[in-house]
């Protein structure tokens, strides 16, 4: 790793350090002045100087500022600074109820509890942001002292010109801290200042890292708790490869451009999920595998020293001691400590051991029974009896060194969970399985650790570690039970979005007993890509990388009129929530979204109908690509929203039979990246330390080169500016090894609203059917394929929370329709039923136009205050489709067109869609489709309902 080294260059300081507010009363102030902000300062400012990056005259401090004063001094350092600019700030950090800002608090600040603005003369740390970024600085390095000062993660993550920033935080998020005693500086940054002038290290420099990485150990060294009782734990963000050179001591080079030694890792893994509600820090298996034993437990004997699980007949494990070192002991303590327990053990415990000890001397007891031919005396069989006991003792104490000696005299490893996205799942529990056996993960040849890899849907881990963390621990019923729903308590979170982290900080809940702690970068990168059959691909670059998914799926279907695309479900893997979010952002109106903020106004039913799937998605990208060969004729034209890593390793099912396909990488579907998070719960205290040891040791595996090797195999992406291909000698088909640009990750935002636009254009429904019953149908009215037969055909796409009802139209003057069905929840047989019973062909002309108008105009009023899918079908012969022509259809296209309401024209006749027809003008203006004869028309229409429905069949 190359460090930036920016001495002889610009650079600024600005040190702020608020020690006195102006109102700390209730109700409106702080909690109070710091004067212990006021030795951060002092200290701070002698550290720089001493480390010869910023000279004198490069530092600033800034006392108590107000809020104005803080912003003209926040500008100065950025206007001035090209090579380094670092910000370093002190005093009471504060954020609103949701979590989902930071605010600096100035010398003025108050506190208005629900407020338009909650705290006034708090400067947001977003805003912050913005004006550093705007400095021609080469590094930004920003380091908060304060209560929640973790809580800037989040935003640093979601900020778009992050790249050179490097964030250095006090303390975990939604956590308060002690500032220490009035008399010296705060804890962290007196832990700060000390790694800053190298106290107790002789390193010739100290790096951004050097410093992130030291303050965690010295303040865990330390036994610090923030004030929820939790341990104090630093945090960091920086991308990857990112360092910045802070200090160089008195003879150091520490040149530019110097490498940073990275760090390599292992890994291991065991079975599956446990299956009952283990809470995190018990430690060890409960049944440990047989490699795992080490000598038995005799009843009654008396452990010595640490010790390890005992070998027992089949039944329940023994009690035991649990190790106090995560190190085995040495063989001859183990043999020593066995041979102890041995004697120590009552007589009967000897029967444990009898039948190896007969295999030893029992031949030879049989060998001098047939040589005296005669029995033994009284005073003999006292002799033979005591040479039985002691051949018993000696011969046990032999099985016992024989399995001391051997290869299993390991403990049992602490097991590691790790929960991932189900996408992910087959490569981590790849890369676990080859921990498993690594070097890394080996001592003495026994397992340092195990790992149980297990996935669950997106949605139910996010929804869990946000707000159910406690009902994991304790499950208060049936409802809410995230061990059944989603799984043990994890050590180890990998979702496929560091996006998925930030959505459970910012709306976690203020009492959760689990603490979030991702790694600084992400593992890998995979691009979200549009997996078209090979013949109906785009063979330009220009229109493979870089067009919206909008575009491309125009371009597709402009190839085939009956091409279809699919996604996995955006509630289940993350895969199919990203494409969602490209797929929203096309469908994002132009001219509301055209400042590109990406808040336009988004049709959400609208673009969910541009996917072609009735009833319920596959549930994992893989499951799409399995099925999609069942049909041949499907297969082929049909493109699925895949990751680009299962192109080459996710999918082993007919692959004889798979239709080849390209990649193509739209511009606006963000990417995989899966991320490594730490899992802390609390009151988990049991093997805290060797746990940690266990998650870190995993963790640097799979950062390093071991990681790295797995993911490679599996077709990933690296996760630096380049993402370059982890393997560019086995390039999976189809694939390009270096699309450019590829999609920036999504932030936390994107993927709330596209979750939430996704479960509304998939809940209960709304469709308003017409019915043509004008006297020119009596012909096509009987039988299933018939107007009434057709409409109970497809209400098996429809559940008891969807809204239907059923229009008869007919009448040309003031009255052009009548209710054949009340809007409304029915049960499938009692529509069914009056529909049968009531729907009758009029001896009457039919007038469409004004028809569809009352139609639109209803359902627009019904669908304003919410989200939820809508749906108009017209059943008709077209026999009076002369009413739609001229300036009466042109009313119809323009109120389609604002109502935003799609319209399925349904033709029992023959060519009712052709290009240019009213049927297919007035379904194109709504966003809506166009069936007539042609089609299948019962299963096409019933396709059409279960898209805006609940229905099952």
């Amino acid at each position: 790793m190359a460090v930036f080294d920016a001495r002889g260059k610009p650079n600024r300081a600005l040190l702020v350090g608020v020690s006195e507010y102006d109102l700390t009363r209730p109700p409106h102030g702080v909690p109070g002045d710091l004067p212990a902000v006021r030795h951060n300062l002092n200290l701070l400012q002698e550290a720089l100087r001493r480390g010869r990056v910023f000279d004198e005259r490069e530092i600033t401090v800034s006392r108590s500022p107000d809020q104005v004063a803080f912003g003209r001094e926040l500008r100065t350092a950025a206007e001035e600074a090209q090579g380094v600019l670092l910000l370093y700030f002190a005093g009471h950090g504060a954020i609103p109820s949701a979590g989902d800002e930071l605010f600096l608090q100035l010398r003025n600040a108050s506190v208005v509890a629900g407020g338009h603005a909650v705290f006034p003369g708090g400067e947001p740390f977003t805003t912050v942001l913005t004006v550093l970024a705007a400095s021609r600085a080469e590094r930004i390095v920003v380091v908060l002292d304060c209560c929640f000062a973790g809580n800037a993660a989040w935003l640093w993550e979601l900020f778009r010109d992050k790249r050179h920033v490097l964030l250095l935080m006090s303390v975990q998020a939604n956590h308060r801290i002690d500032a220490g005693d009035a008399h010296t500086p705060t804890p962290f940054t007196a832990e700060l200042g000390r790694l800053l002038e190298g106290r107790g290290d002789g390193a010739p420099r100290v790096t951004f890292r050097d410093l992130a990485d030291g303050l965690r150990e010295r303040m865990t060294a330390d036994g610090l708790r923030t004030l929820r009782d939790a341990p104090w734990e630093p945090q960091s963000r920086a991308e990857p490869g990112e360092d910045v050179l802070l200090a160089v001591r008195a003879g150091g080079a520490g040149g530019a451009g110097e490498g940073v030694g990275g760090t390599g890792g292992a890994g291991t893994t065991g079975g599956g999920a446990s299956g009952g509600p283990d809470p995190v820090g018990g430690g060890r298996p409960t049944v440990p595998s047989p490699a795992d034993f080490v000598e038995p437990t005799l009843p009654g004997a008396t452990p010595s020293g640490p010790t390890s699980p005992g070998l027992t007949p089949p039944g329940p494990t023994l009690p035991g001691p649990t190790p106090a070192d995560p190190d085995p002991p040495p063989r001859r303590s183990l043999r020593a400590a066995a041979l102890r327990r041995f004697l120590a053990a009552p007589a009967g415990a000897l029967a444990v051991c009898s039948r190896r000890a007969r295999a030893v001397v029992g031949p030879r007891r049989r060998a001098a029974g047939r040589s005296a031919r005669r029995p033994p005396s009284p005073a003999g069989l006292l002799l033979i009896g005591a040479a039985v006991l002691i051949a018993l003792a000696i011969g046990a104490y032999g099985v016992f060194i024989a399995l001391v000696d051997g290869d299993s005299a390991c403990a049992p490893p602490l097991e590691l969970r790790v929960l991932t996205d189900p996408d992910l799942e087959p490569t981590v529990r790849a890369a676990a399985d080859a921990y498993l056996t690594s070097e890394e993960n080996t001592r003495d040849d026994c397992r340092r650790s195990g790992v149980t890899v297990y996935s669950a849907g997106t949605a139910d881990a996010v929804t869990a570690l946000r707000r159910q963390t406690g009902a994991w621990q304790e499950p208060p019923d049936d409802d809410t039970n995230p061990q059944r729903d989603v799984g043990p308590q994890p050590d180890v979170w990998i979702p496929g979005s560091r996006a998925d982290v930030a959505r459970v900080a910012a709306g976690q809940d203020t009492d959760a007993v689990a603490v979030l702690e991702p790694a600084d970068g992400p593992l890998a990168y995979s691009p979200v890509v549009l997996a078209v059959p090979q013949n109906l691909a785009a063979e330009a670059l220009d229109d493979r990388v870089g067009p919206s998914l909008d575009r491309m799926l125009d371009t597709l279907r402009a190839r085939h009129a009956d091409a279809e695309v699919r996604r996995p479900d955006p509630e289940f893997t993350v895969t199919g929530l990203l494409a969602t979010v490209g797929l929203y952002a096309s469908g994002a109106d132009a001219e509301e979204a055209g400042s590109g903020s990406g808040a336009g106004t988004v049709d959400h039913a609208g673009a969910e109908r541009r996917l072609d799937q009735s009833g319920p998605p596959s549930p994992t990208a893989a499951d799409l690509l399995c099925t999609l060969p069942d049909d041949d004729a499907v297969d082929n034209r049909t493109a699925a929203l895949v990751p680009e890593f299962l192109m080459k390793s996710g999918v082993g099912c007919d692959s004889a039979r798979r239709a080849p396909r390209l990649a193509q990488y739209p511009g606006d579907v963000p990417g995989l990246e899966p991320v490594f998070v730490r899992v802390r719960w609390a009151g988990a205290d049991r093997d805290a330390a060797e746990r940690d040891r266990a998650a870190e040791d995993f963790r640097e595996w799979l950062a390093g080169a071991g990681g790295r090797a797995a993911f490679a195999r599996d077709g990933f992406r690296a996760a630096t500016d380049s993402r370059a291909l982890l393997d560019t000698e086995n390039v999976a088909d189809g694939v390009l090894q270096a699309p450019s640009p590829l999609t920036e990750p999504a932030g936390r935002d994107a993927m709330e609203a596209a979750l939430t636009g996704y479960r509304g254009a998939h809940g209960p429904g709304r469709v308003l059917f017409l019915l043509d019953s004008s006297g020119s149908m009596g012909d096509l009215w009987e039988g299933p394929s018939g107007g009434p037969g057709l409409l109970r055909q497809s209400l098996g796409g429809l559940g008891e929370e969807d809204e239907y009802g059923v229009w008869s139209v007919y009448g040309t003057g003031e009255r052009t329709h009548a209710p054949l069905l009340e809007f409304g929840r029915h049960s499938r047989a009692d529509a069914e039923r009056i529909i049968a019973d009531h729907a009758r062909v009029r001896d009457a002309e039919a007038d469409p136009r004004d028809a569809l108008l009352a139609a639109l105009d209803d359902m627009e009023g019904r669908g304003a205050d919410d989200t939820r899918p809508d749906l108009i079908v017209f059943v008709t012969d077209d026999e009076d489709a002369g009413r739609l022509d001229g300036a009466g259809l042109d009313t119809v296209l323009d109120r389609a067109r604002a109502a935003r309401v799609p319209v399925t024209m349904v033709s029992l006749t023959g060519g009712g869609c052709d290009a240019g027809r009213p049927d297919a003008r007035i379904s194109a203006a709504s966003g809506g489709r166009c069936l007539d004869a042609d089609d299948d028309l019962g299963a096409a229409l019933h396709d059409e309902v279960a898209r805006t429905g609940t229905g099952e069949d």
